[in-house]
């Protein structure tokens, strides 16, 4: 059954200077989980992983070494339950393939029910996709004693001094699950316990909005020894990467609030036997609808001679506009607050893509505060402290792994198409009530400056399936969805699928090509249900079989719309038998990069062992092999500057033998300019670009010895741009001429150290790459 994860209201309490104070803003974020499964289908395979688990049929497995961040080189799980929903969406085909998390919201979700799977039977199905490769599953693990305190219909099963269940029932049997050797070769996310530590900041101890619940839940501290025992608990396991949610901008942004939350974190970090190694990082904009990057407008921006944070109620103060830039500060308070200076920062993009027809194109007027903020924010809701159903909003940018410095991924980490609340009083027996944020003939109250709520109609119970919420999302996605409503003929099933050879590990396959209405983008290829890789071209050999062994392969073809074709004929074959060397060598250790340019990256690795005598080592660019190596080095030419490559490395033996991958390793090229004189360098990246105007990120390292107080960054545009806004630093552009210092938190850089601004910027005509030039003091 789908659980509720539901409205509250959040405060913000901060002092003003004389004679302009700014009204209440008031932040809320609702989300929720589990989607059920509609069809029959879909229920039988399930019911079927749930009878015959992994852990019965694979041998018992070592956890890999815990990596720097999980997402890098890993695949990631895809939840067939929200698949199955968003695939039977008109056009929801093109991002039903999308990673979305897995939300462990009641005691009950733990086994699941007859409608829909446990923790078992997704980690079960992880390893299925996984495929023997780095996979990444993501849990929400949500269910604290007295949960919510500052909502209306989010309440959870446990009283607030149900802390002894919590431990026993919820979190214990979680952690025996995820500790199974079945899953050590997983890579587990956790979020841990949403939005609960930051209500005792704003809504307890005598806050404008502080609630009785939330006080209690203050003065009791099984929030702080609840998320406490989480971490340590679900720390144990080698395994698992936790996230602490971290709210978003429009709750936290503001001074009084955000190093307050920061130090109730790291209590809750070093309370009931944890410690800060636990957490791996934090998450923003959970559920959220808060914009990742506001292009049109900066914090610091001045209109009418005084500044937008003075003048606009929307900002109000506030001292960030957007999430990207307020988890960059965010990890770095938290680094200086005494968390691991290697802590990820992990943003919820599933609902904050504010594209369509509405989304603005450059700043509002320059007559007011409020009409520059208000004409160019991308973030379209009635009023910020607006939380459920938003009418407007967009899938934001897909699940993406490194998409700058500091940021472990983009991740949908809310199911999209999962409703936030229903839209009047249903009956129910899950106990979710009725809150009139989620009604859209609400006017409003003093918590939202008394503004329409901005919310969808005809709305179902918190996380049931409402389609209209999912279509609003994919017409409004930004990025756009390629395919999302148009292209909705699927190419024909490939034909004539044979197998052309076979080994005692491996079966090559060929077939003839689909054809389509716009073309083939590609083919997935089944071994019995279980997809096991893609080709853009129509052979494909899959490897790591067991000798004598038959295997039933089909081929589906797919196009750029995300439409997928009938399964071709299905061929059987069968392995040959082993007559010599079964051993394959151990994994090459060590990976490392020792050098790049513009347009190469060099490596080095320990190397392997074997039995008989390692012969070789492959090289992988992702999941594609891009050379070979009798030495222990190797340098991948012919790449594009100022880009992020993760590599992995497999040594062979003389009889076919490969060994698991070496560790992975993620490399960014050096820019096509930029002397990294004095001891840092700038690389260069263009994150988006929509034909009149794009958005870079520029990542700065200390190539020095020695720690850096300050940086500068200078280039030379090609063409006619123009820099409208930028975060992390302070801009100087005089024509092309542009010159970027640190902000003064992210100018200390230690050796090998990075940091990153970004900026949005306006041109016509061409978008060159320039050359950077980085200085350090």
């Amino acid at each position: 059954m789908p659980s509720d994860f539901a409205p509250r209201w959040w405060e913000r309490s901060h002092s003003f200077p004389p004679g302009s104070p700014p009204p209440e803003r008031i932040q809320e974020v609702s989300a929720q989980l589990l989607a059920r499964l509609r069809t029959t289908a879909v229920a039988v395979a399930l019911s079927a992983t749930a009878i015959l688990p992994i852990a019965a049929a694979a041998p018992a497995q070592a956890a890999t070494a815990k990596v720097d961040n999980p997402y890098v080189g890993a695949g990631v799980y895809v939840n067939p339950e929200w698949a199955a929903h968003a695939a039977a969406e008109p056009g929801g085909s093109a991002v039903s393939n999308q990673p979305t998390a897995v939300w462990l919201d009641r005691i009950a979700a733990i086994n699941g029910t007859s409608t829909s799977m446990g923790l078992r039977a997704h980690l079960n199905a992880a390893v299925t996709q996984a495929a023997g490769k780095p996979f990444v599953v993501q849990l929400v693990v949500y269910d604290l004693p007295g949960r919510d305190c500052a909502a209306l219909a989010s309440n959870g099963e446990l009283g607030p001094t149900d802390l002894p269940r919590y431990k026993s029932e919820f979190i214990d049997p979680i952690a025996a699950i995820l500790a199974d050797p079945a899953y050590a070769n997983l890579r587990i996310v956790t979020t841990i316990e949403i939005d609960s530590l930051p209500n005792l900041i704003t809504n307890a101890g005598g806050t404008a909005t502080a609630t009785a619940n939330c006080d209690v839940m203050k003065a009791n501290g099984n929030y702080v020894n609840g998320v406490g025992y989480a971490l340590n608990k679900l720390g144990a396991v080698g395994n698992v990467y936790n996230y602490i949610d971290a709210g978003h901008h429009g709750w936290l942004g503001w001074d009084s609030n955000l190093q307050p939350t920061i130090d109730l974190l790291k209590t809750a970090a070093t309370s009931s036997g944890s410690t800060v190694s636990n957490v791996h990082g934090f998450i923003v904009n959970t559920a959220n609808y808060s914009a990742l990057k506001e292009p049109n407008f900066t914090v610091d921006d001045v209109v009418a001679g005084q500044p937008i944070r003075a003048t606009s109620k929307w900002v109000d103060w506030n001292r960030y506009v957007d999430e990207q830039s307020y988890a960059v500060a965010f990890r770095q308070k938290a680094v200086a607050s005494g968390f691991d200076t290697n802590v990820g920062m992990l943003i919820d993009t599933s609902r904050n893509g504010w594209g369509g027809a509405n989304r603005p194109t450059g700043p509002g007027p320059t007559t007011s505060g409020d009409a520059y903020v208000n004409g160019g924010r991308i973030d379209r809701r009635l009023q910020a402290g607006n939380w459920c159903n938003q009418s407007g909003a967009g899938l934001g940018e897909r699940p993406t792994a490194a998409p700058a410095a500091g940021i472990d991924a983009y991740v949908w980490v809310k199911p999209p198409g999962e409703s936030d609340g229903a839209s009047k009083a249903i009956a129910n027996d899950q106990g979710k009530g009725f809150d009139r944020m989620c009604d859209p003939t609400y006017t409003g109250n003093a918590r939202n400056g008394n503004q329409m709520s901005g919310a969808l109609p005809d709305a179902p119970l918190a996380g049931d399936w409402f389609s209209a919420q999912f279509q609003e999302l994919l017409k409004n996605a930004y990025p756009p969805v390629t395919g999302g409503t148009g292209d909705t003929v699927a190419p024909s099933a490939p034909s004539a699928l044979v197998s052309t050879g076979t080994t005692s590990a491996s079966v090559s396959l060929s077939w003839a090509a689909s054809t389509d209405n716009v073309g083939v983008t590609g083919y997935d290829i089944y071994r019995g249900a279980t997809k096991v890789g893609s080709s853009t071209s129509t052979t494909f050999t899959d490897t790591g079989l067991t000798a004598s062994t038959a295997y039933s392969y089909t081929v589906k073809a797919k196009d750029a719309a995300g439409n997928v074709s009938a399964a071709s004929n299905s061929v059987t074959a069968t392995t040959t038998a082993v007559t010599g060397d079964t051993v394959a060598p151990t994994a090459p250790s060590a990976l490392v990069s020792t050098g790049n340019t513009s347009a190469s990256v060099s490596l080095s690795w320990g190397a392997s062992t074997d039995n008989v005598g390692v012969t070789g080592y492959d090289i992988y660019r992702g999941a594609t092999k891009v050379g070979s190596s009798t030495s222990t080095t190797f340098t991948d030419s012919g790449l594009t500057a100022s880009t992020a490559y993760s590599y992995t490395v497999k040594a062979k033996d003389a009889a076919g033998n490969v060994s698991a991958a070496s560790n992975s390793v993620t490399v960014t090229t050096a820019s096509t300019g930029g002397t990294g004189n004095l001891g840092c360098t700038a690389t260069y990246t263009v994150s988006s670009d929509w034909g009149a105007g794009f958005n870079a990120d520029v990542t700065v390292k200390n190539t020095g010895t020695t720690a850096t107080s300050h940086w500068k960054v200078t280039w030379n545009f090609g063409g006619n741009q123009q820099i409208t806004n930028l975060w992390n630093g302070n801009k100087t552009q005089t024509g092309a001429a542009v010159s970027v210092t640190d902000a003064g938190y992210n100018g200390a850089l230690a050796a090998g150290a990075t940091a990153g601004f970004g900026f949005g910027a306006s041109y016509s005509g061409s978008n060159s790459v320039p050359t950077l030039t980085c200085t350090a003091s």
